[in-house]
Order: C-alpha cells, then structure tokens, then sequence
C-alpha cells in the first residue's frame, strides 16, 4: 500500500508534522472509525485540510468547516482551443466584468432558486430570532458569487484532444459561514448569532450526535448549505457558458468540505471531509492545481487501497506556504502590504511562462505556495486514475486587496 500507518493515521504522501498532530486529536476524541491524511495535507481549524474523519453516529460542525460545501464543478465544451485562443484575453475581461469575486456583487441581477422553498429552512427558524430572515437574506444576495482567496473560474485546455474545459471553486459563502459559527456557537451554549471567542488552531473538534436534536438540525442545515453552493456553482458555469457562446457535454461536479453518511464495512457511518474529494469506484472528480500548474479530471478505482481510503483522495495540489508568508501581512486601512515572501512581478512571469492569462489573484494563490498537483496525484495512484488532463489558460479570481471574510 502506498499510505503509512502512523499513529493509527493512515497518510498519504509527505507527513505534515502540524497536520499529523491535529489528525492525531481528532483520533482521540468522540466515536472515531478511523483518521486519515490525503497527500495534500496541512493545517487547519481543529481538523487538517486534507484530513478525513470517520465516526460512528456523529458528525462534526469544526472538521466540515466554515466553507460547508465548498467544491468544484468542471465541464466539458464543444469548443476547440484554436477558437478560443484569439479572444481569449476579451473572454477574460468579460469573466471578471461579470461573474462577482470578493464579497460584493457587481451584477443586479436577482438569483431565483427552488432551494430557497426547501422545508429544511425550518432549521433557522428554530435556532433563535431573526436568524431565518437574515440568513436567507444573505444567501439570497450572494448566490452565484465566488469569493475571493483560493477560489476561482477557470478555462482550460484538456491537453490530449484540445478541448475547452471551464471548472470553478467555492462553497457556501456568507451563508455556509454563519451556518457554521452559529452550530458552533449552540454547541457552546451560546447564541446562535453570537459573537463566538477567537478559535485556537488545534483545539479539539467540536462533535454532535446525530440522533441529537442539534445532530440532526446542523446535518439538515448544512445539507442545505451544500445545495446551495451546487446552486451557485451551476449558475457561475452558466454563465461563463453564456459568455462562450456554447454548452456543456460532460460534468463533473464535487463537495470537498462536508460529511456524508456512509456504508462502509457493511456499516453506516458519517465520513467528514476536509479539503478531500470523494472517490467511490467510478466516481468522477475534479482536482485542481495552481494556476501555473495542471488540473485534472479522475476517477475512483475500485481498489483495495481506495476501500482503506475510506474512498477519499486529495482535493488539490495542497499548500506549503501560507498565505501571510506569501503576500505579507495586510493594514487594511493603508490598503498595503508588507513583508510577503513573493512578489507580484514573480507572479506574473510565473504564470506568463506557463501561457496563462490571468484576472485579479494576490501572491498569496501565486505558483510558488503550492505542491506540483502531479506529486500528490502519484501518492494516491492506488486509488483513482486520471482521466483528463487539463492546463489553465485563463484565470480569473478576486483582486489581491479584496475583503472577504467567508474567503476559505
């Protein structure tokens, strides 16, 4: 097998020291299966990025995380690269005039979607006051708007055939955010719309039983964050879609930060995935890199391996620089930044070299603070083969000062 056991952990590729600790505490504490590591793992809130927790009869609103649904949504076109590439540059313009970064909208227009007659909305009306209204008014107000940080849209080049690709990445936003601090918030016997304290990285996950009533409210809840950012994803795509001039023959569309209830052994359990894509034998999934780097659509191998995967696998290329040490630290009153490790110049030629053009992004999503994708992927060759491999040749994300505090 091509994982170690460590501790009990089961890792994927390199161990990440800071990583292998909070995988290790999320073990020890409440009715855990198993634990274990992609190879794109690092740190994160409580529960690694990277990291996937199996319980018996308990889910975790720390080891979802605040991004509840975050994902990726890739399709295919019947458009040819040589088509595209004349005006790329104007499409790109038209991508980042259009589809809205950061936390603001740029468009007017209204988003209508049948999830918001969902009965699951009940949930918030249950939790406190005003706490329906103003969730549903903030999730009506940001769907089909991206963020900023890591996430993105994309045209790609899937590089056997020449074919164009557009893949994006984002969650649940504001909505998915204040889903998550308020279950926390309750767990704590707080209010729901509380202020909660400052979070400690390797604190212990928080952990409900699902056939509690705060279990089965967060699991409704937080299926409802994931709709909605399937929701929003579907309607970015249609978008970029519109402003190509064509349509979709193939899709493939993934959560990578949720919990799923699971069969495995013969058992029902809740599996909880941070920044790690499902894979069940013949289950499709996009898997992004940096935007100097390839992506790639796989498969899930029906593998012995996979089965001790708990049919999970990575869900990029994974950081190994983090976002200050990149770009430095940000005075948002001056709009400056100083003592970053990269500079916007390094970027920029970075991606130029690579034949990519790009719209917004800091230094902080720069080449240089991720992994090669092709390394984690090697590490999980036991458990999905690669189906299509694609190379960016637009990017578009948020601008590299821009405010959002739902941004990962």
């Amino acid at each position: 097998m091509a994982y170690q056991n460590i501790d009990g952990v089961r890792v994927w590729g390199k161990p990440d020291e800071g990583a292998l600790v909070q995988a290790r505490m999320c073990a020890e504490n409440g009715n855990v299966v198993q634990t274990l590591l992609m190879a794109d793992h690092h740190k994160g809130y409580s529960q690694p990025i990277g990291g996937v927790v199996v319980y018996d009869g308990q889910i975790s609103p720390s080891g979802v995380g605040y991004d509840i649904g975050c994902g990726n949504k890739a399709v295919r076109t019947g458009l040819k690269i040589e088509e595209l590439r004349p005006r790329l540059s104007g499409i790109m313009d038209e991508i980042a005039r259009r589809i809205s970064f950061g936390i603001g909208r740029v468009n007017n227009e209204r988003v209508e979607h049948e999830l918001f007659d969902d009965p699951d909305w009940a949930v918030f009306k249950a939790v406190g006051s005003g706490v329906h209204d103003k969730l549903k008014a903030l999730a009506q107000n940001q769907l089909g708007t991206v963020g900023s940080g890591n996430h993105f849209v994309d045209i790609l080049e899937e590089e056997a055939t020449g074919r164009v690709w557009i893949a994006n990445h984002f969650g649940s936003r504001g909505f998915g955010h204040k889903t998550a601090s308020g279950f926390l918030n309750l767990a704590a016997g707080r209010d729901f719309l509380a202020n909660a304290p400052g979070e400690k990285m390797d604190q212990p996950p928080v952990l409900l039983d699902l056939n509690s009533e705060l279990g089965d409210m967060y699991y409704r809840a937080m299926k409802l964050a994931g709709r909605y950012a399937y929701a929003g994803r579907d309607y970015v795509i249609q978008q970029v879609l519109a402003i190509l001039g064509t349509e979709a023959d193939l899709e493939v569309h993934n959560h990578h930060n949720y919990a799923w209830k699971e069969t495995h052994d013969g058992k029902e359990v809740i599996v909880v995935r941070k920044g790690a894509t499902p894979s069940a034998p013949g289950q499709m999934g996009f898997i992004g890199g940096s935007m100097g780097d390839i992506s790639v659509i796989v498969r899930g191998k029906d593998s012995e391996e996979n089965r001790d995967a708990y049919y999970s696998t990575v869900h990029g290329a994974g950081r190994i620089m983090s976002r200050t040490q990149a770009a430095g630290r940000m005075n948002y009153k001056t709009r400056t930044r100083s003592g970053g490790q990269i500079t916007t110049a390094q970027m920029l030629e970075a991606v130029r070299q690579f034949g990519v053009v790009l719209r917004g992004a800091g230094t902080d999503e720069s080449p240089f603070v991720y992994r090669k994708l092709q390394e984690v992927l090697d590490a999980h060759a036991g458990t999905i083969e690669v189906m299509h491999v694609l190379k960016p040749v637009g990017v578009c994300m948020a601008g590299a000062d821009e405010f959002d505090p739902y941004k990962d």
